[in-house]
């Protein structure tokens, strides 16, 4: 494995860890419920941006984790 390989396959396991309340959407500030990895790049949304780009970006995204069920609970 190459080590530009081993950096991307870091960066999609830390994509998976939990989201936080820290975690603020990159389009409007609101807390973040859902993050897409892309090109190796991360993005965060709140449940509203998500929805609104899923359909464009979820076909490219390398990790698409989603946490936006909380928002029932």
């Amino acid at each position: 494995m190459t080590t530009l390989e081993h950096d991307r396959t870091d960066e999609i396991d830390t994509a998976d860890r939990p989201l936080s309340a820290l975690d603020r959407c990159d389009s409007c500030g609101a807390q973040a419920y859902v993050r897409a990895v892309l090109n190796g790049s991360e993005l965060l949304f709140c449940a509203h941006h998500a929805h609104k780009h899923e359909a464009k970006l979820r076909p490219m995204a390398e990790v698409w984790h989603d946490e936006s069920h909380k928002l029932s609970s």
